[in-house]
């Protein structure tokens, strides 16, 4: 796991590069603390900056930038191959079998890119990662991303004339280094966050930076046009499974202990100590157990839980962790270790971001890399197997307007348009009915047309649904879209990277996600002595290493709980972000509206704890970004 960042001026780049790119990567130091690389050829104008956490190949024989066997393709690449020394196998019987240097995965790559193709490499690839390849022979730049998004890349267009350049990078941090870097906070996405507590889609918080989007390679030529392909897509994978459905529940849960304990082991490849997080709930406590199972009973897991009962799951995950007999380590969560990683939020999530489960995903990491380098995780198993309780919710609730007359739809749609200031996005100032309309999707996660609340990306994600999907799959698929690359993964990307550990999902294998989509409905929440049972096959197959009675609980999630902090220990801290100098200053923002949200809240009248934490959120990134410090940069 590493981080990467570079530039690219077509115009060429006068003098030296770098002390610009050195700038550039020790923003993303705690990404790769093990070793910093930097490339540049000025007459093309490109700089790669690479910073590198050593996970295979401990030697320099693994240092990037790398250059490919051919010559051709100069990379920088974040993340894990878990299937590189089958690749390998495979480029020993190809045209020009490559004579490798080291075991790394990135020399692995850069083989089957001069061999296949990138595209091909990245199809034949099973893994997390984020790249920029510069090819040298046709003076063009890919930028690519896994295919569930669990690692990012931000890219995008600053500046005029000859001094326009493109600016690429793991993190913002990075591209705000650079001094082409223009700093206009995009409005869209402010009115985003406020819907989805994080910014949504392919956007970003800055006017003119875009996400690469999950499954897709970029390609940007010398005159400023780029052009995408998609080497994996969700919607191609979906319909497969449709068309090779399992309705066999005994069949159904073998293929998914198949696919998701060569996952496991194929996540264990490691030159350094790993381990995994442990809620002691489902999703973690199935990952154990294979991966127990994988290393003959070796395992160290982590888990934290709150003095507040109400989120604590510590004792749980206890249990199951002294069951699987793993090496065992834990933390209980104060108001005072919430206060000592509060400050640093805006820093390590860059934008906007106000799941506040981000406080505890980043202490369990910072726990887990005080012993282990990386850490599998959990991650994926509510989207793809059906396990959140809202979405038992949203398909009650759509029962119930579904037997409403057509008028009276009709009229409560035409309500809501007509009054977006009576939902969330009201703080914002003059927020489009569009992004009104993506709060109730927020709430109820469900897009049916016929409702017409439904506008601009949330609409384009649900238009992306292959049809021949029950109600269930719709709201899995559309999570799968959205919530899981936009909030889960960004959450534990920047909070166990800013403590440079790296995580793993095994969930989010592509065997494991297109075996998911082949399992009928009816199998991922089934009804047991008249209950809904939420996924289900993991909960059959994890009855095969854990007794039921240590998970069978209600499901508790993975928060924090911030709306008594906010009242109590975070008072003053709030009442300072929230001061209507503050508000002011942040012109997009209704401050009447958002200081009778504090009001209310810290007076106990109401619980606004998810909007009230969002606006601190807010502004604490606000003040981050908008201060005297706030973007140091080199003359280029």
């Amino acid at each position: 796991m590493c981080g990467l960042t570079g530039f690219w001026r077509p115009s060429g780049l006068p003098g030296t590069c770098e002390p610009v790119l050195d700038d550039m990567v020790a923003a993303i130091h705690s990404r790769g603390p093990d070793a910093k690389g930097v490339w540049c050829d000025r007459d093309a104008g490109i700089a790669l900056g690479h910073r590198r956490l050593s996970i295979l190949e401990l030697s320099e024989a693994g240092a990037q930038p790398m250059i490919s066997p051919s010559g051709r393709f100069v990379l920088v690449f974040n993340g894990e191959i878990y299937n590189h020394l089958d690749l390998r196998r495979s480029l020993a019987d190809g045209r020009s079998p490559p004579q490798f240097r080291g075991t790394s995965d990135t020399e692995t790559l850069l083989a089957g890119f001069d061999e296949w193709g990138l595209a091909q490499t990245l199809t034949r690839s099973s893994g997390m990662f984020a790249l920029a390849c510069w090819d040298r022979q046709q003076g063009v730049l890919y930028l690519a991303r896994d295919r569930m998004g669990e690692k990012p890349l931000y890219y995008g267009w600053q500046g005029e004339g000859e001094n326009r350049t493109l600016l690429f990078g793991s993190e913002l941090k990075a591209l705000i280094r650079h001094p082409a870097f223009e700093a206009r906070i995009d409005r869209r996405s402010v009115e985003g966050f406020f819907t989805r507590l994080c910014v949504p889609g392919n956007h970003s918080i800055w006017e003119g930076i875009a996400k690469v989007a999950p499954g897709t390679v970029v390609r940007i030529d010398g005159v400023g046009e780029a052009a995408t392909e998609n080497f994996w897509s969700l919607e191609a994978t979906i319909s497969a499974g449709l068309a090779d459905r399992i309705e066999d529940p005994d069949r159904a849960i073998d293929l998914v202990h198949d696919s998701l304990a060569d996952a496991v082991r194929g996540q264990l490849i490691s030159d350094v100590p790993l381990g995994a997080f442990l809620s002691g709930g489902v999703d973690s406590s199935l990952i154990v157990a294979l991966m127990q199972e994988a290393t003959g009973g070796t395992a160290r897991t982590f888990s934290i839980g709150f003095e507040d009962d109400r989120y604590n799951e510590a004792d749980h995950a206890r249990a199951v962790a002294e069951h699987l007999q793993t090496d065992h380590h834990e933390l209980i969560v104060t108001a005072d270790h919430a206060r000592s990683v509060i400050p640093d939020l805006p820093r390590i999530y860059d934008e906007p971001f106000a799941d506040s489960s981000q406080i505890p995903t980043y202490l369990v990491s910072q726990l887990a890399r005080s012993h282990v380098t990386v850490s599998l995780s959990g991650d994926g198993a509510d989207e793809l197997f059906g396990g959140y309780t809202r979405y038992g919710k949203a398909l009650a609730a759509w029962d119930r307007i579904r037997k409403m007359p057509s008028l009276l739809r009709r009229t409560g749609a035409a309500a809501v348009k007509a009054a977006p200031s009576l939902l969330p996005i009201g703080i914002v100032r003059g927020a489009s009915f569009a992004e009104a309309a993506n709060v109730v999707d927020f709430y109820t996660r469900y897009t049916d047309h016929s409702l017409g609340l439904m506008d601009g990306e949330a609409r384009e994600r649900s238009d992306r649904i292959p049809p021949g999907l029950s109600s269930l799959e719709q709201l899995m698929a559309f999570d799968q879209l959205g919530y899981l690359p936009d909030d889960i993964l960004v959450k534990v990307d920047r909070a166990a990277m800013a403590v440079s550990l790296e995580t793993r999902a095994p969930y989010l294998d592509r065997d494991v996600v297109a075996t998911s989509w082949r399992l009928a409905s009816s199998l991922k929440q089934r009804s047991e002595n008249g209950k809904t049972v939420t996924k289900w096959p993991l909960r059959r197959l994890l009855d095969r290493y854990v007794p039921r009675a240590l998970i069978e609980r209600p499901k508790q999630g993975f928060g924090a709980p911030v709306g008594e902090w906010l009242r109590g220990p975070l008072r003053d801290w709030a009442d300072d972000l929230l001061a209507r100098d503050q508000l002011d200053r942040m012109d997009f923002v209704d401050a009447d509206v958002a200081s009778a949200l504090w009001s209310a809240h810290r007076s106990g009248r109401a619980n606004h704890a998810e909007l009230v934490w969002a606006l601190t959120m807010l502004s604490a990134w606000h003040r981050e970004y908008f201060s005297p410090r706030a973007r140091p940069c080199a003359d280029l």
